[in-house]
């Protein structure tokens, strides 16, 4: 039957909002439908029907119509059924379907079986080839590496699925809203990487409170996809503007003992000030700065780089009001910087004698401007400046 729907068009067409309605419809907890029969076995059948019918080949046009939120539904599939035990009745179907059918032993690999048939489907054969070579697939099928596997499918399909991806972020939000912390690490994992995909002027709100949501989660990959996520965002003046209240949060990232953690917060903290409609308030900037004074000597190059930038342009931006509140650690910022001007990091060095001209314009000091001049940077710097102090 399903072979004679999938080889009409005019069928399909009507048919498949339906079977995406049951799909969909996959609870999140156990729930029992009014005759007592489990959810998550119509579910699993209609993901079966689907099946059937993408070995059709006439049902591409259909495919391609329902292609984003398919997708979803069966990432959707992937993830509950790998997550989550199966109820009774779900083994008792399956074991069925497999002697009928010749399917996969678990449900979650035959979702990933279908999710392979529908790429196929949609030309996307040198994708599902990348994702077998690195073993992508398999990743899918395990609790522990499946937002790993996620990250990995969202970026080899990017390019073949470019102009769905839209469509696709938006159903993502729509199962993150849910606020279910057993499977949104997968979908989060997933967004991050189509983000940039999106038009921010529309759903730019739900995308921030969303992501955002996970910024001082006690999951490390949470944290750290939410800070990807951010990079992203805060490089839209739009969303740059609005990420403004997460500055307290961003601030204690700061403290991290993560590397990797502080320098995504230290780039989103410097793509929201390319914005050149955004001021640091008399607030946030002492504390900013203080912190960012602790990281000059990091072991790492890149925090170390990007906290010395970062200095300079609060001591650009801080609003009037906050200048004053400020000095004591624009001060204290003096040697850190003198001996950063000598760095054999070239980039560090440049940055540093940047942010050294900042200081002497921030405090109006005329000798350090001077000096600044006499000594030019191949030269090394004399640390005799007792008048600065």
């Amino acid at each position: 039957m399903w072979r004679a729907i999938g080889s009409s068009v005019p069928t399909l067409q009507k048919v498949m909002p339906t079977l995406l309605c049951v799909m969909e419809d996959w609870p999140v907890y156990r729930m029992f439908t009014s005759d007592g029969a489990y959810k998550e076995v119509f579910a699993l059948a209609a993901t079966l029907a689907v099946w059937v019918i993408v070995q059709v080949p006439e049902c591409h046009e259909v495919m391609v119509l329902y292609s984003s939120r398919l997708f979803v539904a069966l990432l959707f599939h992937v993830v509950i059924t790998t997550q989550l035990t199966s109820s009774e009745e779900v083994v008792k179907f399956w074991r069925a379907c497999r002697k009928e059918h010749h399917l996969p032993s678990d449900p979650n690999r035959f979702a990933v079986e279908v999710m392979k048939s529908l790429l196929f489907q949609l030309r996307c054969d040198n994708e599902v080839m990348a994702m077998e070579r690195k073993h992508g697939w398999d990743g899918l099928l395990c609790a522990q590496t499946q937002h790993y596997a996620m990250g990995l499918l969202a970026r080899e399909m990017r390019c073949v699925l470019i102009p769905v991806y839209s469509r696709i972020a938006l159903h993502l939000l729509r199962l993150l809203s849910l606020e279910e912390p057993r499977w949104d690490l997968p979908f989060l994992a997933f967004l991050v990487e189509v983000l940039d995909c999106l038009d921010l002027t529309n759903c730019g709100g739900i995308v921030l409170k969303v992501v955002s949501r996970y910024l001082l989660s006690e999951c490390r990959d949470r944290n750290c996809l939410a800070l990807r996520g951010l990079m992203v965002l805060s490089k839209d003046p739009l969303m740059a503007r609005r990420m403004c209240c997460l500055s307290r949060s961003l601030l204690e990232l700061l403290g991290d003992r993560d590397g990797d953690v502080v320098f995504m917060t230290l780039s989103v903290f410097m793509n929201m000030l390319h914005n050149k409609n955004i001021r640091v308030s008399s607030t946030t900037a002492p504390k900013l700065a203080e912190a960012l004074l602790v990281l000059f000597d990091n072991d790492d190059r890149h925090v170390q780089l990007l906290s010395i930038q970062l200095f300079c342009k609060v001591m650009e931006l801080v609003v009037d009001e906050g200048k004053k509140p400020l000095e004591k650690t624009v001060n204290k910022s003096l040697y850190p910087l003198l001996i950063s001007c000598n760095d054999e990091n070239q980039c560090v060095a440049n940055a540093s004698r940047k942010t050294l001209h900042c200081w002497a314009k921030f405090l109006n000091r005329g000798e350090l401007k001077q000096l600044l001049k006499e000594q030019p940077m191949k030269s090394g710097f004399d640390f005799s400046l007792g008048p600065v102090w």
